[in-house]
């Protein structure tokens, strides 16, 4: 992962946040994954990067959006 990547995942208090790779503290903090997914897409739009939603039970990647600097060569 990039600097400009972000992470979504669960805090130990339940509430769901948005990190930029490599930051100290989350940039997002909200209720639900969603509002999280939804703010981090912004800035990863913005930045031309990626964002990874870590599931909530086990912190595991789920799901992995990619906004810019896909190489073309790949089939698939």
């Amino acid at each position: 992962m990039a600097d400009n990547d972000y992470n979504v995942f669960k805090g130990p208090d339940d509430k769901w946040r948005a990190k930029r790779q490599g930051a100290d503290r989350a940039a997002i903090v909200t209720d639900t994954q969603d509002q999280a997914f939804q703010k981090a897409r912004d800035l990863a739009k913005d930045r031309q990067s990626e964002v990874s939603i870590h599931r909530g039970d086990n912190g595991q990647i789920r799901a992995k959006h990619s906004y810019g600097h896909d190489p073309r060569d790949i089939e698939g």
